[in-house]
């Protein structure tokens, strides 16, 4: 993992600004989510903050658009229903012509699943360097007269680039170490838009059952992080940094506490981003990054849980 780029929008929305909104208060929201602010994009597109993003992350690496050989985005919130908008991404930086860019779908989880995806391409050898991105414009899809959901929501992007490296096949390797990625449609009604092309011909709305979601939360995110640490071989007093998405700090706390991670060592930056869905993971990657936080030979776990439901876990050496 050679880089790493991230892009928020300029205005922020604090807690105080929707409960101009809404009937809401700071207090409320703050001590059920631990959210705090979030940005919202204005007349920015998921293209236009993915794109600022992974320019960023490039940069990072010391790279030009046109050694890349992959891009995947995980996004909920594509400019348009087709194509992906990973295709308009790669145009617009002036990757080579050829060069495969599509989107994924897995909400929340989408960026461990592209990164699952991203790093299997490399272990076989079809890719060298990849850049694995997720972003969102949650605030498109949200219904801003929901106080249960407008709270929980925000909009942003993050990117890391992937390069192939030869290892020992052991945990001392630096890179991606593991990874493991689920799903459980049963679930599907608990955390959804009420829209679709197919469905209502719109985007829709979110909606969600938060008492069914935060059950299941806890037990997949933990769960997702001791599977990809066993498959690693990685020992909890190994792991330097924990960031599991960022949903609800009630979550993120709960989490960290059944992995037995001093809360020293989880990264939260929900309070000053919110949910930003695909985005939140790879965003804590290159803010704490940017930061000085992340040092080179740190173990760094990742978890996320989101609609679908889909989970997941990663476990990389920096």
């Amino acid at each position: 993992m050679i880089g790493f780029g991230h892009y928020l929008p300029a205005k922020v929305l604090t807690n105080d600004d929707l409960s101009k909104m809404v009937e809401t208060n700071d207090e409320w929201i703050r001590t059920r989510t631990g959210i705090v602010s979030r940005h919202i994009v204005t007349d920015e597109t998921t293209s236009v903050i993915a794109g600022n993003a992974v320019a960023n992350a490039i940069k990072d690496a010391g790279l030009q658009p046109t050694d890349i050989d992959l891009l995947i985005l995980a996004s909920i919130t594509p400019d348009n229903t087709t194509p992906s908008t990973a295709t308009k991404i790669a145009a617009n930086l002036g990757f080579r012509a050829g060069v495969p860019a599509f989107d994924i779908s897995a909400a929340c989880s989408g960026f461990v699943y592209a990164l699952t995806l991203a790093d299997n391409m490399i272990r076989l050898g079809q890719i060298k360097t990849a850049v694995v991105a997720g972003a969102e414009c949650l605030s498109k899809i949200v219904d801003w007269t929901d106080r249960n959901t407008c709270v929980l929501f925000g909009d942003g992007a993050g990117a890391v680039v992937l390069r192939a490296k030869e290892g020992e096949g052991t945990k001392a390797d630096t890179g991606v170490l593991s990874t493991c990625i689920y799903s459980d449609g049963s679930q599907y009604d608990s955390l959804k838009t009420n829209g679709g092309p197919s469905s209502t011909q719109s985007t829709g709305f979110v909606t969600m059952n938060g008492k069914e979601v935060f059950k299941h939360a806890v037990v997949c995110l933990s769960e997702a992080a001791e599977t990809a640490m066993k498959k690693a071989g990685i020992e909890k007093e190994e792991v330097s940094w924990l960031i599991p998405h960022q949903a609800n700090i009630r979550i993120v706390d709960s989490v960290g506490e059944r992995l037995e991670i001093p809360s020293d060592k989880v990264v939260v930056t929900l309070d000053h981003h919110g949910n930003t869905s695909a985005a939140s993971i790879p965003l804590a990657l290159s803010e704490n990054h940017l930061a000085g936080r992340l040092k080179k030979g740190d173990v760094v776990v990742l978890t996320a849980m989101g609609a679908g439901f889909t989970w997941g876990g990663a476990v990389i050496r920096l």
